[in-house]
């Protein structure tokens, strides 16, 4: 009897054991949290970029133009070309001073809060719109940039004075160039 139902524990043993099936899901959702996001972003940027033309408008002595970087720049002072003067390449050591100011005019910092700055180009930290924008410029000019704030210090500001989603506007002089 003991050997009849150890063989029928060991027979019902291996007829339990098989694979494991992989469960299904519950639910399935097709990047809508992409989709939303991607509203929500389109959303924000034309917002912006309505209080950024609309600032644009108001302003009488600066022309500002569309950049092919996705931001706004007026030049205020520029150098000319007669002295060959050469824009800023890769580790190419810049130095600048600039300003940050709110659309509505507000000074969020200072250029001596910011202080006098050296930048080795595109090898250090910069925000995206300010690292652009020191491409355009010769040494000795002085350009005032409108910055969405995609390009400037997106979604969570600089957890400091810039709030997040904020556009900014910024008026750099690049004093000097230091080929490399």
């Amino acid at each position: 009897m003991n050997k009849l139902l150890a063989i029928l524990f060991i027979f019902i043993g291996l007829l339990e054991c098989k694979t494991p099936e992989a469960r299904k899901p519950e639910t399935v959702k097709t990047g809508s949290f992409i989709e939303e996001s991607a509203t929500r972003n389109k959303k924000l940027y034309e917002a912006e970029e309505k209080a950024i033309l609309t600032y644009i408008s108001t302003q009488d002595t600066k022309r500002f133009i569309t950049s092919e970087y996705g931001f706004w720049v007026a030049k205020d002072s520029v150098v000319s070309t007669s002295r060959n003067r050469t824009l800023p390449e890769f580790s190419d050591i810049v130095n600048f001073d600039f300003n940050i100011s709110l659309l509505n005019n507000r000074i969020i910092y200072t250029a001596s809060e910011l202080k006098n700055r050296n930048y080795a180009m595109d090898q250090e930290e910069l925000f995206t719109g300010l690292r652009e924008g020191l491409k355009l410029m010769k040494a000795g000019e002085t350009f005032t940039f409108i910055f969405p704030s995609q390009k400037a210090y997106g979604y969570y500001g600089d957890e400091n004075k810039i709030g997040r989603n904020t556009p900014i506007i910024s008026q750099v002089t690049l004093n000097s160039i230091t080929k490399k």
